[in-house]
């Protein structure tokens, strides 16, 4: 795959490969100031007849990842397992599984649980419990219309 443009799903130029080293490549971007990134080839579909390499990450992701010479000699496999949010992430004071504070497969459900916000759907069904109550009046600010007293029935 050496050789080959790096494209992301929304058609960025994310530079091209330069070396494959264990199940990553790596991919240098830049013309002046060139920099060397791995990329895992589990988030890559290769294209051998358009000699193009397509990836599922954005361009953000891969350039905030940590940078490595170009024959990848100082690759920490670990490392960039733990940033692209593969392999075990266990680590002491995290949830099994869970990946840890600096990883972008974080989600932001993750961050609120930590933070301690409630997450949306208990906090839906704590709403739902309140409104069936029966009472005049459901949720905070949400009046409940009460039958029509005059027997009408209602407009036609």
């Amino acid at each position: 795959m050496q050789g080959y443009a790096v494209v992301s799903t929304e058609d960025d130029n994310l530079g091209e490969v330069v070396a494959v080293v264990g199940d990553n490549l790596i991919v240098e971007r830049g013309t002046l100031f060139k920099s060397r990134h791995a990329l895992p080839q589990s988030f890559t579909q290769a294209d051998d007849e358009g000699r193009v390499v397509r990836t599922t990450l954005s361009k953000e992701l891969i350039e905030g990842s940590p940078k490595v010479s170009a024959e990848g000699d100082d690759l920490d496999e670990d490392e960039i397992a733990r940033y692209y949010g593969l392999g075990d992430t266990e680590e002491p004071g995290t949830e099994e599984g869970a990946p840890d504070e600096d990883s972008p497969a974080r989600t932001a459900g993750q961050e609120g649980i930590q933070a301690g916000v409630e997450p949306a759907e208990a906090e839906r069904a704590r709403i739902r419990q309140g409104l069936s109550g029966g009472g005049t009046y459901g949720g905070a600010g949400r009046p409940i219309i009460p039958p029509d007293s005059h027997g009408t029935g209602g407009p036609e």
